[in-house]
């Protein structure tokens, strides 16, 4: 896929959307053959590409014992920085900062996913692979999430995203896994 390039992958339920997804992030090994990233496997390079990637799947990982600030930081770590400004910039971006503080157990799911969603900003990466971003979104936060894959788009980054609906990628394009 071409830079700024993105792809929404349909089909319905338990038509493999999510496997693909796990799969492109190297998750689940292939029954033939690889998936490649600037010519390097993904499974045989987990470093490199695992410094590439975000992938954000169903189950948002969100830790329930951490605040929704402490949740963003711990991915900004991770990968290897993330001050905090770019913490505080995340947060803003998906309207968390009021709740900056807040154990994330006591989060709504919308909010839940805000916050893993959040975690894309603080710990950049060339590809985005979202599963069904939008699940738990009311529209504003919809609308922030299009706006932030659109930056990371026209800054040159990638969007794998499955959804049933329209998850905000204009011009992305379509696989569908229904037969």
């Amino acid at each position: 896929m071409r830079r700024g390039g993105a792809l929404v992958v349909r089909g319905a339920n338990g038509s493999g959307k999510t496997s693909l997804l796990r799969l492109l992030a190297g998750l689940l090994p292939p029954a033939a053959g690889s998936v490649r990233w600037s010519g390097r496997d993904v499974r045989a390079d987990r470093e490199s590409w695992g410094r590439a990637m975000r992938y954000v799947g169903h189950r948002d990982a969100v830790k329930p014992l951490l605040t929704v600030a402490e949740n963003v930081a711990f991915q900004a770590r991770m990968a290897g920085g993330g001050g905090a400004l770019r913490v505080g910039a995340a947060l803003e971006a998906f309207g968390l900062t009021a709740l900056a503080d807040a154990p994330a157990r006591f989060l709504s799911a919308g909010q839940r996913r805000r916050t893993a969603l959040a975690r894309l900003l603080a710990a950049p990466a060339p590809v985005w692979l979202l599963d069904e971003p939008e699940a738990g979104l009311d529209s504003a936060a919809a609308a922030a999430l299009a706006a932030v894959m659109a930056e990371h788009r026209a800054a040159g980054g990638v969007v794998v995203a499955a959804a049933h609906g329209e998850p905000g990628l204009a011009g992305a394009e379509t696989l569908s896994l229904d037969p």
